[in-house]
């Protein structure tokens, strides 16, 4: 079958907070791909910046993003385009679920929606209430910047979430993201043949990335306050070893906050910029440590911290925190501690380093659980029964 995969935002930006789920769009393409479907990807492009697509054989069409009302002319053009046997809409978004439900009541094409965050986490949940003066009503509807012209205002993600039960089925990647809105578990597969270390010589990155000679803990995602990376700092500091450093690869394109972790712990962190996704093995591989210390928070337990099956995949010893699914994930493969315990992290660092023999011995054993749980093979094998069952 033809399968058409709607995502709000393919920008530069996309990956982040603020897209659409753009990386597990392709994860999924890869997936469907697999099981002889011919898959599609088409979204817009909010912002400058065209998306840097991964090499792969999936076609994907995007036109430009706009407010309302501009943004109705490109939603003309983009459900024109989508002539898919089946619709996956990427998350509980007007661009994309919205579009897709519009779609399915001229051609009652099914739809699958795929629900890999909390939008409304950003807003504050549940409590989020659209309660304005008749003035100010008036503003967010006619002013050029006013709130309700976003077509991902928080009013419309609201509206969006409670007509969830349309779809003809649900995946979702977390299982705090399942008790919330049902569905089907299907977590995030990394390509473990792409990721697989016997490919990668890890001090030949280590040179390749100026990182010889340092106890190098990475990072290789974009800090956020809820994604921990403080705490790691802290326990750095508490150790006070010279050689060991926090490598953050990529970095936040959304504030100043790597500027403030660097004005703060500077000494402790080595920067890298971002790289495509296919470059990502060969830096994983000069790590010695994966960290993943997620802090509890909704935004947190509604994700699936794409890091731990980087570190998984390319047999890394990984560091991460009991928050979420990440114990089951790891399951014994990896080294947990408490959310927010610095402390903890500053022992468990210790710990690792004076037995990284074991630690790699463990780590080997958490590739074979990411090939065996949480590979592209393994989403195949999940979207096949759902599909088999639209």
């Amino acid at each position: 079958m033809k399968i058409s995969i709607v995502v709000s935002d393919l920008s530069s930006a996309g990956a982040g907070r603020w897209g659409g789920g753009s990386v597990r769009s392709f994860l999924l393409a890869q997936a469907l791909q697999k099981l002889n479907h011919q898959v599609e990807i088409l979204g817009f492009i909010f912002g400058q910046e065209a998306a840097v697509i991964p090499k792969s054989e999936t076609m994907v069409t995007h036109l430009q993003g706009y407010n309302y009302p501009k943004f109705l002319k490109s939603a003309s053009q983009l459900l024109k385009k989508i002539d898919g046997d089946i619709i996956y809409a990427m998350r509980p978004k007007p661009t994309t679920f919205g579009l897709a439900l519009l779609q399915k009541l001229k051609t009652n094409q099914p739809i699958v929606l795929d629900i890999d965050d909390w939008e409304l986490s950003w807003y504050g949940g549940e409590k989020w209430q659209y309660s304005v003066s008749p003035k100010q009503l008036y503003r967010d509807i006619f002013k050029p910047d006013g709130a309700l012209r976003q077509p991902d205002n928080p009013f419309y993600l609201k509206m969006m979430e409670g007509m969830t039960h349309k779809a003809n089925a649900i995946t979702i990647h977390t299982k705090f993201l399942q008790e919330r809105f049902g569905g089907v578990y299907l977590p995030n597969g990394k390509d473990t043949e792409l990721f697989n270390p016997n490919h990668y010589n890890p001090e030949k990155s280590r040179i390749d990335y100026g990182l010889s000679g340092y106890r190098i803990l990475m990072f290789p995602g974009a800090p956020r306050p809820y994604k921990g990376v403080e705490d790691v700092l802290m326990a750095l500091e508490l150790l006070n070893e010279p050689d060991l450093k926090l490598v953050i690869v990529g970095g936040s394109p959304y504030d100043d906050y790597d500027a403030q972790l660097s004005e703060k712990w500077g000494r402790w962190i080595i920067k890298l910029p971002k790289y495509p996704a296919t470059e990502m093995p060969k830096i994983v591989a000069a790590a010695h440590v994966i960290v993943v210390p997620q802090r509890n928070t909704n935004a947190a337990l509604a994700q699936f911290p794409l890091k731990l099956t980087d570190g998984m995949a390319m047999a890394k010893p990984v560091l991460a925190t009991r928050v979420g699914d990440i114990p089951e994930i790891l399951d014994e493969t990896g080294y947990l501690v408490d959310p927010e315990a610095p402390v903890q992290i500053a022992e468990k660092i210790k710990l690792i380093f004076e037995n990284l023999d074991a630690a790699n011995q463990r780590a080997l054993k958490a590739r074979d659980r990411c090939v065996a749980k949480y590979s592209i093979d393994s989403m195949s094998s999940v979207l096949e029964s759902v599909i088999a069952n639209l």
